[in-house]
């Protein structure tokens, strides 16, 4: 298995392998690797000759310090996973003054409005980040296909945006969510859950799942009345935003239309730990 720290050092080695004429497949991660990564990464080696993934923990997208601080690191286990995928992954696991070259600062970017939204509404900036690691990495990796999680649906449109914004030669793929074996969905920061924490976290996709159910026959209003509530009996629980949105632009839905997709999201801190969830609706 080939790890590399530098993006000097595996742009020479992509040279060397001849990617111009070979597919290949990246992987962006912020590492604490979960069976959702190792998904993404099956995906990737089944469709393409080449996988690279990424373990990065980039700054720019953290609006709190205590969050980017707290966020786990554990690059040694992480590779220990990915060998259980296949040996013949290209790890990418650079330093914040490799990729930032000692400027550490997010470029602007303009997503046609999806900016503005959920995430983008409670973390400002943190789209702007994500645009300047996604495309730092798009120009490194020179990927033919980009795999990311739906869990982050939110980010998974804004990286197509960014793709055809900036006219940057890249397939990016969505693929499902993964969930433990009580529905919350899998993410790194559920490691800093308690246990007992994280299956009272349950609760998140079990009120995903009822609005789903009630989605066909109440209004969307209704609909979030019923998830503010629901929060609202568990101290345990904060609830920053659930919203009805449509799919493709975001916007939160006040009326359905039989012609959109919608796609409940949901934002909830337990223990001060964030996490995000989403549900597609109809």
């Amino acid at each position: 298995m080939f790890v590399f720290a530098k993006k000097a050092d595996l742009a020479q080695h992509l040279a060397q392998i001849g990617i111009s004429k070979k597919t290949i497949g990246l992987v962006p991660t912020m590492g604490a690797l979960h069976q959702g990564h190792l998904s993404l990464l099956q995906k990737s080696c089944s469709e393409n000759q080449i996988t690279v993934i990424s373990i990065f923990v980039n700054p720019t997208q953290f609006n709190n310090s205590e969050d980017l601080e707290k966020y786990p690191r554990h690059v040694d286990r992480d590779i220990e996973k990915i060998r259980t995928v296949s040996d013949d992954i290209i790890v990418f696991a650079p330093t914040v003054d490799d990729i930032y070259e000692g400027n550490t600062t997010a470029s602007t970017f303009e997503y046609d409005g999806l900016e503005f939204q959920m995430e983008g509404a409670h973390r400002p900036g943190h789209f702007d980040g994500v645009g300047t690691i996604v495309k730092k990495l798009f120009e490194i990796v020179q990927p033919t296909n980009a795999y990311f999680g739906e869990k982050d649906f939110q980010q998974l449109q804004i990286v197509k945006k960014l793709v055809e914004k900036h006219h940057i030669p890249v397939n990016v793929i969505g693929c499902p969510i993964h969930r433990e074996a009580n529905g919350l969905a899998m993410s790194s920061r559920n490691e800093r859950l308690s246990s007992e924490a994280r299956e009272e976290a349950s609760l998140i996709y079990k009120t995903l799942l009822e609005a789903k159910q009630k989605f066909s026959t109440q209004s969307t209003q209704d609909i979030i009345d019923y998830v503010t509530h629901t929060f609202a009996q568990y101290p345990a629980f904060e609830l920053e935003y659930f919203e009805i949105a449509d799919e493709a632009t975001l916007l939160s839905a006040t009326h359905k239309n039989s012609t959109k997709k919608y796609r409940g999201f949901i934002a909830v801190y337990i223990n001060n730990i964030r996490l995000i969830d989403n549900i597609a609706l109809n």
